[in-house]
């Protein structure tokens, strides 16, 4: 079963959560920035460069008086800033809004499966209660109740 990942609004130019998504990371203790962070790690060589793929903040601010328009907390607003996916070590190749437009459609029709989203959730998990900070020790009963509540697109 494959989920979406992001939502596309055109009228921002911006992505948010898609609730599915948003409500499977919850209860699977994906909470807060790791609910993407992650994702963007595994895009810039996974490394924890990559964590920050959507820390920029400035460009929420902007955004802030649309998106409370519509009905959005511009904090949910994940902003793609092209010159963040080019570094000067051998390249740029491609212009930012070359860069941009790539990088909006392929975040588009992002889907990953339950399965690797899991997988994902119970490295993360195992990380938490290491250093002591798991919030539930109920973990792979989490499993199954996504498991079984998560209908197929």
């Amino acid at each position: 079963m494959k989920i979406k990942i992001f939502k596309y609004l055109d009228e921002l130019d911006a992505f948010v959560l898609t609730e599915e998504y948003k409500r499977i990371a919850a209860h699977l203790g994906l909470d807060g920035w790791e609910k993407y962070a992650w994702i963007g790690r595994l895009f810039t060589m996974d490394n924890d460069f990559g964590e920050h793929w959507f820390d920029n903040w400035e460009l929420r601010e902007q955004m802030a008086e649309k998106a409370e328009k519509l009905g959005l907390d511009e904090g949910d607003l994940l902003i793609l800033d092209a010159s963040r996916f080019a570094d000067s070590k051998d390249g740029p190749c491609h212009t930012d809004p070359f860069r941009k437009r790539f990088w909006t459609e392929v975040l588009q029709k992002l889907e990953l499966s339950l399965e690797l989203i899991i997988e994902e959730a119970r490295e993360n998990y195992q990380t938490l209660k290491e250093l002591d900070l798991a919030d539930f020790d109920d973990f792979e009963e989490r499993v199954q109740s996504v498991q079984k509540n998560t209908k197929p697109i």
